[in-house]
């Protein structure tokens, strides 16, 4: 006799902005009939509030998408708008944007290791409990989150929601004893980075062989942070401008977040995908961890912890880089003038590939705004990875261990803090 289980699951997720939603699954003889990650939060049109606005007005606004990942959205945006100008910010700017984009990395990718994807690993519930027991790598892990946080307002003056960003540059220059005293925190850092990568390579993987399409930017001189193409492992190789013309949003009717779709198919964004497209541009970096059993580029999801310990000691080796390289400037910005045109940027947030079209008028002048950000470009592949890991891993076993399952696989995307957290209720209907 067949058995028939409807599950649903409740846990917070992010569309364009933070939210709730619920994962409800229908499963007949221990296979899924249907999936659907609800999210039913409502948007927060940062899109609509832009139009109108003045183009030196955006970077304040869309460092309010995220609390996490400010930066991104600010870099991205001024590449935007300097690309609808024609300004040429000169390598000084180039080099700093970098830098503080590292910082963003270094801090963005600690939290997520530390305090919501290891406990997943260990067997603990949050990371006070296993704080209990590892003590050392929770400190480790929030010393590294500062770090990262304090190269973020070396630049913008503060790192939630950075204000030094600006059209043509930025509003202010460091001292040389600022960034001196920075760079000496971050050489002190190297050891607990190397730690981190090892640490997270030694953990015991849940097997896992997905068939999935890998996206990022691609750079030919250095590994992507916050300029390049964008590439695809499915063949895909092309300028930022061109995005639109690949990937894809439709609305689903179950769920209030947009799905991307690149050529039809979900496709994956994020630490995994950078390296498994851009591992090459990593040898050094992964020197560190020689010897391991994870090679890249990898089909299994969670191995995105070890990605993201990578990226953080690769961040930090080059926030070091950049650091040891520092000139003070004449001026940290260059004048800028608005006229009528479009403007395409896309960088590399923490999450995944961040894309930013903005349509001016002559006053510079927001007319119409397009934001699209990784985890809702991530969305269809969650849904695609939980059907595949929930069914290998079997109705057989209780509905806690499930949900907790399930918990672990949408935490491997980091969709964003409120997210990644813990699901608030499981409820199993069965026929």
């Amino acid at each position: 006799m067949q058995e028939k289980r409807n599950i649903h699951i409740k846990v917070p997720v992010m569309t364009r902005v933070e939210g709730e939603g619920a994962l409800e699954i229908t499963a007949s003889d221990g296979h899924i009939q249907d999936l659907q990650l609800r999210i039913f939060e409502p948007p927060r049109y940062f899109e609509k509030f832009l139009e109108g606005r003045s183009y030196h007005e955006i970077p304040d606004i869309v460092a309010r998408i995220c609390g996490i990942c400010p930066v991104a959205y600010q870099v991205t945006a001024v590449q935007a708008i300097e690309s609808a100008f024609g300004c040429d910010t000169g390598p000084w700017v180039r080099e700093l944007r970098r830098l503080m984009y590292c910082g963003e990395w270094i801090q963005s990718h600690a939290l997520h290791i530390h305090l919501l994807a290891m406990p997943d690993f260990l067997g603990y519930p949050n990371a006070i409990a296993m704080a209990a027991d590892y003590p050392e790598e929770i400190r480790r892990g929030l010393h590294l989150q500062a770090l990262g946080n304090d190269v973020i307002s070396l630049l913008g003056g503060r790192s939630v929601h950075p204000v030094g960003v600006r059209p043509g540059g930025f509003h202010y220059a460091p001292e040389y004893g600022e960034t001196d005293a920075l760079l000496k925190k971050l050489r002190a850092a190297v050891s607990d980075a190397e730690t981190l990568v090892r640490w997270t390579a030694s953990l015991d993987f849940p097997d896992s062989d997905q068939n999935f399409v890998s996206a990022a930017l691609q750079h030919p001189t250095e590994y992507p942070v916050h300029e390049g193409r964008i590439c695809s492992d499915s063949g895909i190789d092309i300028n930022v401008t061109e995005y639109e013309q690949y990937f894809v949003e439709h609305q689903e009717p179950h769920s209030t977040a947009l799905y991307s779709l690149l050529d039809g198919k979900p496709y994956l964004l994020g630490p995994l995908a950078r390296i498994n497209l851009n591992h090459a541009q990593l040898d050094q970096t992964l020197d560190v961890v020689a010897g391991i059993a994870v090679n890249f580029p990898s089909r299994n999801m969670f191995h995105s912890i070890i990605a993201r310990a990578i990226e953080l000691h690769y961040a930090l080796h080059e926030a070091i880089k950049l650091l040891e390289s520092y000139s003070y400037p004449d001026q940290p910005y260059v004048e800028i003038t608005p006229c009528e045109s479009i403007g395409i940027g896309a960088t590399e947030a923490p999450r995944g590939l961040l894309w930013h079209r903005y349509e001016f008028d002559d006053s510079g002048c927001i007319v119409q705004a397009r934001i699209v950000p990784p985890t809702s470009q991530n969305q269809a592949r969650i849904e695609e990875d939980l059907h595949d890991a929930i069914e290998a891993f079997g109705f057989h076993h209780s509905d806690e261990a499930i949900r907790l399952h399930g918990e672990m696989v949408i935490r491997n995307y980091d969709p964003c803090i409120s997210c990644a957290t813990h699901f608030l209720n499981i409820k199993i209907n069965r026929e």
